[in-house]
């Protein structure tokens, strides 16, 4: 008889001994079975009206998963719009870069008709003129609201009129600029097109309207007055405007008010009132935005009380509580003399005095 797994009718002629199967190595798992190309129908699909006993398995696409076509999709849209906003962007500036125009500067001084009013007390001085509402340093230096320009962004105007406002503060409110021991807070927010006039301007100051020192910021000399109160009283505009498609303009017209006594006096001495009126105009194209730097191209100022027979082209030379200005005045101007601008002076009225 034959084993439990042989065939009733005994192992067939000519098949392998022991019972092996000649297709025992062959393995149809389960996707094997499910990539085959024809497929058996079920016994309930037989029963059907199907002529043949198997159907063709649709063949499978391979090809991206949707999550691949959906990220290439998605690059492809973000690479687009760049291109799209980087022709579109109306603050984008094709146009070169200009280079800095060279500081124009007149400073007139003012001489008072008679002598300087002092007190002892600086508020009191400041309460009695005509900055008695004036507000204290920076605060007198609001930044207007601001808009965008056709060529450039809201927050492009905002930072041209901040470093306008930062040179103004560093250059009429920082004491050691105002006593003469510092120029590099004023140097560092200046075009590096205009390094050379301003260093020049310091080195070797000359009356051609282009290189004196009190064209680019406010000092006094420390020889002859020092700062009486540092709360410096201000007022005054600034305004921006788009000059053309690479350059905004800033325009700013302050009064400043110190308070003054001889140097090394102490507490003794009276104090006087001293007026500066600085009427500026900056330049910024993107480059100058983008470094927080600024052009200073008009310098326009006014200060008193001052004698017109001092210089003060390189420092102001106040006239203090209790003094008068000298006799006399600027030298004579030679119409036919190049390189020398004309001097001028001016009277100081006695409204823009204190009243003691």
């Amino acid at each position: 008889m034959g084993g439990p797994g042989d065939p009733p009718e005994g192992t067939p002629e000519g098949a392998p001994g022991g019972g092996e199967d000649e297709y025992r190595s062959v393995v149809f798992d389960e996707s094997f079975v499910r990539a085959a190309r024809i497929q058996e129908y079920s016994a309930q699909e037989r029963m059907a009206d199907h002529t043949p006993a198997v159907r063709r398995r649709p063949t499978l696409h391979r090809g991206l998963s949707r999550q691949a076509f959906i990220l290439v999709l998605l690059i492809a849209v973000a690479f687009g719009t760049a291109i799209y906003m980087g022709v579109r962007n109306p603050y984008q500036s094709p146009v070169a870069q200009q280079p800095a125009e060279p500081l124009r500067m007149t400073v007139i001084p003012l001489s008072p008709q008679g002598k300087v009013p002092g007190a002892a007390d600086p508020e009191y001085l400041y309460t009695h003129s005509p900055a008695a509402q004036f507000r204290i340093g920076a605060e007198g230096i609001p930044l207007p609201a601001s808009r965008r320009t056709a060529h450039f962004s809201d927050s492009q105007v905002v930072t041209a009129l901040t470093t306008a406002k930062d040179y103004i503060v560093r250059s009429s409110l920082d004491p050691e600029v105002l006593t003469g021991q510092q120029v590099r807070p004023v140097r560092v927010l200046l075009d590096s097109g205009q390094l050379d006039q301003f260093d020049q301007s310091f080195d070797h100051p000359t009356a051609d309207g282009r290189h004196a020192p009190t064209g680019w910021l406010v000092r006094f000399d420390p020889a002859q007055a020092e700062l009486a109160d540092r709360k410096i009283r201000v007022q005054g505009t600034l305004s921006a405007a788009e000059t053309d498609s690479s350059t905004l303009e800033v325009t700013a017209d302050h009064t400043f008010v110190y308070a003054l006594r001889p140097t090394g006096s102490g507490d003794q001495a009276e104090v006087s009132l001293f007026t500066v009126r600085r009427e500026l105009h900056f330049r910024f194209d993107r480059d100058d935005l983008r470094l927080h730097q600024a052009q200073l191209v008009v310098s326009y100022v006014q200060a008193g009380p001052l004698s017109c027979a001092e210089d003060s082209m390189n420092h102001l030379h106040p006239l203090l509580a209790g003094q008068t200005a000298k006799s006399g005045g600027p030298a004579g101007t030679d119409p036919y003399a190049t390189g020398n601008a004309t001097a001028l002076c001016g009277a100081l009225a006695p409204s823009a005095q204190p009243k003691v």
